[in-house]
């Protein structure tokens, strides 16, 4: 596949529309493919919705005018750049056990997936009988039957332009398929790293995870970059979750300050499973992650946690849905913002209880610190209940640092600044100790640290 050929001069969703052009041109066979079809479908859907204007209420508070301002260049499966094992020891995910699978702006690089350090990195090769854990371009053609049965069902390219357009330029990312009755030992972890370019350049990546009965597993997800460029980040994750399958899913987004993007994940649960999601994001010039979660089988319990850190002119936005389609399931959400600069923070949650879906117990909280006043958070808790017998709140809270807990921090000796500094990353650190992956967790609270003295 080749780099796009693209007529400058055209509107951005046409811009689009024509690098599609180049991708059909370029499948050859695979042109009557049914995957092929379903990107014809997502690009079609996505020229009748355009992008998104304020005026629609689900990105009320979220103006992404500086996206559509660009005509990224998409990288039809080329490789341009070169990542070196300094690099992936310099962006610091590479030292600790897990099963290591790398993307460089959006394509597998099986040289790199095999463990920066032989000692503690699996090799993906020594995989438990039937895990399979590599590149969905791959998987597309080897096992085509797995992912057809999964692949687009949960992602809906009709309600969201965003994810239309990574339907329509799907071509690699993750694939994850757990087996049944298997219980993973290290966490796998999936890392995306951005590189450099010498246009603005958009990635899709698409990763779908498959878990299957009574199997357990922690999925790393981070995206990382090497150069403080301007690039679109367009990032769909699809989660099935089988009969009691337990999953932990840690997100950690720290790209460059002049990056846009924008990740949804939809996750699918089946009866008693068991889903934890943690959402850590830093980096990026504008920043929107969709969270859908469909409790669809008795007895599933879903838990949602969050953190934003902005600084600058940083704007950050969380969605999150919970929908609670079957009844006797529990769900839990805890988003912490911390806003500093001229930054802008967003949370949307909602919680949906259908009609059938008794029983249910549900809990949202999302909480704010605001550290100038320049910065500013909107914050939209909602519930949406069509059943009587449930138990459902949500709060929200803004504010700045509690004066009477500094006075009481200087009252024993500790100065204004350590006093502060304190109380800012203890706030931070509700959420970040709720990770259970121990390594992860002690890298996120060195990164958290360091962000928060910088900014």
């Amino acid at each position: 596949m080749r780099e796009q050929t693209v007529t400058s001069g055209k509107s951005t969703k046409d811009w689009y529309l024509a690098s599609f052009e180049v991708l059909e041109k370029n499948l050859n066979g695979d042109a009557s493919s049914d995957i092929q079809k379903i990107r014809k479908a997502a690009i079609i859907r996505f020229a009748e919705l355009g992008f998104p204007t304020t005026r629609v209420e689900e990105w009320k508070y979220t103006d992404v005018s500086p996206i559509t301002k660009i005509n990224f260049k998409t990288l039809h499966g080329v490789r341009t750049s070169q990542v070196t094992h300094n690099d992936l020891v310099r962006l610091g995910f590479s030292d600790f056990p897990s099963y290591h699978c790398t993307f460089i702006d959006g394509l597998f690089s099986p040289d790199h997936s095999l463990g920066s350090s032989k000692q503690t990195v699996r090799n993906l090769v020594r995989l438990p009988e039937g895990v399979k854990i590599g590149s969905l371009a791959d998987a597309l053609k080897n096992d085509a039957g797995i992912l057809l049965n999964h692949l687009t069902r949960y992602a809906h390219y009709d309600e969201n332009p965003f994810t239309a357009l990574s339907t329509a330029f799907l071509y690699d990312g993750a694939f994850v398929f757990i087996p049944d009755g298997v219980i993973m030992d290290v966490p796998i972890h999936l890392m995306f790293i951005s590189t450099t370019h010498e246009k603005e350049h958009v990635t899709h990546p698409r990763n779908l995870i498959v878990v299957g009965r009574n199997s357990q597993v922690k999925i790393i997800e981070t995206y990382v970059t090497l150069a403080n460029d301007t690039y679109f980040t367009n990032t769909v994750s699809e989660i099935v979750l089988g009969e009691n399958a337990v999953v932990e899913h840690v997100k950690f987004q720290n790209e460059s300050t002049k990056a846009f993007h924008i990740g949804s994940t939809y996750v699918q649960q089946s009866r008693s499973s068991n889903y934890t999601s943690h959402v850590i994001s830093m980096g990026g010039s504008l920043v929107r992650n969709n969270v859908f979660a469909v409790l669809d089988g008795e007895g599933a319990e879903s838990t949602l946690n969050g953190l934003y850190l902005g600084t600058d002119n940083q704007h950050i936005d969380n969605h999150t849905t919970i929908d609670h389609a079957k009844p006797h399931c529990n769900s839990h959400e805890l988003y912490k913002g911390i806003l500093n600069g001229k930054s802008k923070g967003v949370f949307n949650g909602k919680i949906k209880v259908r009609k059938d879906a008794q029983k249910t117990d549900a809990k949202q909280t999302n909480k704010n610190l605001v550290l100038s006043d320049n910065a500013s958070v909107d914050t939209k808790p909602q519930l949406e209940i069509f059943a009587n017998d449930v138990k459902c709140t949500h709060g929200a809270t803004i504010g700045q640092l509690d004066e009477e807990a500094i006075f009481y921090l200087r009252s024993r000796g500790v100065d204004l600044k350590k006093a502060r500094d304190m109380l800012i990353y203890a706030f931070a650190n509700d959420v970040l100790s709720r990770i259970s992956i121990e390594p992860l967790k002690e890298k996120l609270h060195i990164i958290t640290h360091d962000r928060l003295e910088q900014s």
